[in-house]
């Protein structure tokens, strides 16, 4: 789809080059600049501790395929003229910097567009173009309620096991700069584009924002449990140990997971549980009641018939097993020894081919073998 798409990639970790392997995935050309006296990207060192990887860890093969890794030391003359050369031929920048470090670095915006007039320009930074605060996920998950609302109500906040606000502001830059070339197809223009992780954050809250702006109740902990529907989020262990969860999102679907459990929900003692407002009323007796019932049944048959049933539940797996699902076949990559998953999903698309993580410096010399 992008296939005379070239992207110019000065960004590390997680947000910035997630947005780099999205365009990879479409066809188009990622250059990757990585600096020689870091070690390039920081993430290549992030391994596990029983981690056996080269320089690709596996942190690092999450969201680098199908690019180009080029070695420049940009805060040198000579760096810097090679990374403009290459912008003059490039339709986007990724780039990912505290405030005021682009421009003194001569990677910024203004300086790139003077070589390519044209250029799209997306900026990732933690919070914005005027503080120059160091953003990192875990950071903004805290500063921004995330690691508030998570855990259990007896625990401390705790963040969350993705750094899944990289991964949204990713998926806010793309939308960006993907109007960004709709509007160059338009009008011919390039321009800036920015997307900070705290304002990502923020916007991501969605429901438990308006809880507080609308409804006037600060939101807490609950576990899993959802603050506005129940059962929705609690997990129950059946006869044969497996956690089962619950997504129960209307009155039928509760009146049907009664039957389905062998219950009849006209007895009295479920009257105040009828409606989605009187059950998250009295979530926790409710929870007991459920615990008893599906405490008594087999997953694999309680599962089939609460799916025949349309009742939204499923059994909680771990990465492993998660893996093993048809989904996950489709979204696969592998190649060099490694595997890894696709970051685009939609179908409907041409799914290029993608070569495996570049090792540090792989295409330095043909890369520069071709600037002018």
């Amino acid at each position: 789809m992008f296939t005379r798409l070239r992207v110019l990639e000065l960004a590390s970790v997680l947000a910035g080059p997630s947005v780099g392997q999205f365009f990879a995935e479409l066809g188009a050309e990622v250059i990757k600049i990585e600096n020689p006296h870091t070690g390039g990207d920081v993430t290549r060192t992030w391994k596990g501790a029983d981690e056996k990887t080269d320089d690709r860890s596996a942190y690092f093969s999450c969201c680098n395929w199908g690019k180009k890794s080029v070695l420049l030391d940009i805060s040198t003359p000579e760096g810097q003229s090679a990374v403009t050369k290459i912008a003059s031929t490039s339709d986007v920048v990724i780039a990912s910097y505290k405030p005021g470090d682009a421009e003194r670095l001569r990677v910024d915006y203004e300086t790139f567009r003077k070589v390519q007039p044209a250029i799209i320009y997306g900026m990732i930074s933690g919070y914005g173009a005027d503080d120059n605060r160091v953003g990192y996920d875990a950071v903004i998950q805290a500063e921004s309620g995330f690691m508030d609302l998570n855990g259990e109500p007896s625990s401390s906040p705790t963040k969350m096991p993705v750094a899944l606000i990289d991964i949204m502001a990713a998926h806010q830059l793309k939308e960006a700069l993907l109007l960004a070339l709709l509007r160059k197809e338009q009008t011919g223009e390039g321009g800036k584009v920015e997307v900070s992780l705290l304002e990502t954050a923020l916007a991501s809250l969605a429901n438990q924002a308006t809880n507080w702006l609308v409804g006037g109740k600060v939101p807490s902990r609950q576990g899993s449990a959802h603050p506005n529907i129940a059962p929705y989020g609690d997990s129950f262990v059946t006869r044969d140990g497996k956690r089962l969860l619950l997504a129960v999102g209307n009155d039928r679907q509760f009146a049907e997971l009664l039957m389905v459990l062998g219950l009849d929900p006209s007895h009295p003692q479920w009257i105040k549980f009828r409606t989605n407002p009187q059950r998250v009323q009295n979530r926790e007796s409710l929870k007991v009641l459920l615990n008893n019932a599906i405490g008594q049944t087999k997953s694999a048959e309680l599962i089939g018939a609460l799916h025949l049933h349309k009742i939204p539940a499923g059994i909680i797996k771990d990465v492993r097993d998660a893996l093993q699902v048809s989904a996950a076949t489709y979204l696969t990559l592998a190649g060099g020894g490694l595997h890894g998953l696709r970051t685009f999903v939609a179908r409907g698309f041409t799914q290029s081919a993608l070569s495996p993580p570049p090792h540090l410096g792989e295409h330095t010399t043909e890369v520069l073998s071709h600037l002018s």
